[in-house]
């Protein structure tokens, strides 16, 4: 690599880590980057998840207060991701290198339709509960009260019906993460913030935490399977970078309003949906 692919990878990646603390799309970044200078696209996948993960650690890490109390939500939805993560990466080795390019697209409309309109759902469900699980779910939506709700609050609200459609939802969004993980952290905030009654905030560092068990899932087969395809440079770019932005974009999208979050996830949404049709 000449010096200026050096450097610019290495801002991608923190570019990147910021953006995935916040809500997830960082893979928009340095995707496009590593392809840009002659990556190959599977290559530059596989490269990527790895070298984010340290990103990913410190986002977990930064969202530390928003994730305090949802252990036992998340001990039941890791091996979801675990197990997902392993199917989509199973199908990012053996299905042709270009699949991607025409479902994902598609699949990022659609959660930018989801984080437009969930406050409207949200509302519709929360006057189908009772008085009790009302006053609850407003309790967790408030910005005075978001980082100290009784643990796993959100969790014991939920019917076994909508436990499924959680655990479902996770399970589905980590098959796409270990697949291409471009905006996997935009569906699952869009898809987990209509059926759980949670603020904004406490479902992003939950999926934070999720992503971060994609990442390493795939990351490992990548590992196993396809060491000798992996660009290790970039991996260390993309990881000291990451590493960097992961904090400090935690540190700054945890005291966001949630209506600013919202429109930073429309618009990293849109930016997304219009590089992964340049590519």
């Amino acid at each position: 690599m000449e010096i200026y692919e050096i450097i610019a990878i290495l801002l991608a990646g923190v570019g990147a880590g910021a953006i995935n603390a916040a809500v997830g799309s960082g893979t928009l970044i340095t995707f496009p980057a590593l392809v840009a200078f002659g990556v190959p696209p599977v290559t530059a996948t596989m490269s990527n998840a790895i070298g984010l993960i340290p990103g990913g650690v410190a986002s977990s890490f930064g969202y530390r207060e928003e994730i305090r109390g949802q252990g036992k939500r998340l001990l039941k939805l890791v091996p979801a991701s675990l197990i997902g993560s392993l199917v989509g990466a199973f199908l990012l080795l053996t299905l042709p290198d270009d699949t991607f390019e025409s479902v994902v697209p598609v699949l990022i409309v659609v959660a930018l339709l989801l984080v437009v309109f969930q406050p409207m759902v949200q509302r519709f469900l929360r006057r189908k509960k009772t008085a009790e699980v009302a006053e609850t779910a407003e309790a967790a939506e408030s910005a005075e009260t978001a980082a100290v709700v009784p643990a796993d609050a959100g969790m014991g609200l939920l019917s076994p019906g909508r436990w499924m459609l959680v655990t479902l939802i996770v399970f589905l969004t980590a098959i796409y993460g270990g697949y291409f993980a471009a905006a996997q952290g935009i569906i699952l905030v869009g898809l987990l913030g209509l059926v759980l009654p949670d603020s904004l905030q406490r479902i992003n560092g939950a999926k934070n935490v999720l992503v971060l068990v994609v990442n390493i899932t795939s990351a490992t087969v990548y590992t196993i399977v396809g060491f000798d395809r992996i660009h290790w440079l970039a991996v260390l770019l993309i990881a000291i970078g990451s590493l960097f932005g992961g904090y400090f974009g935690a540190r700054v999208a945890r005291k966001l309003s949630p209506v600013l979050l919202r429109v930073i996830i429309v618009v990293l949404g849109l930016v997304a949906f219009w590089r992964i049709l340049a590519l």
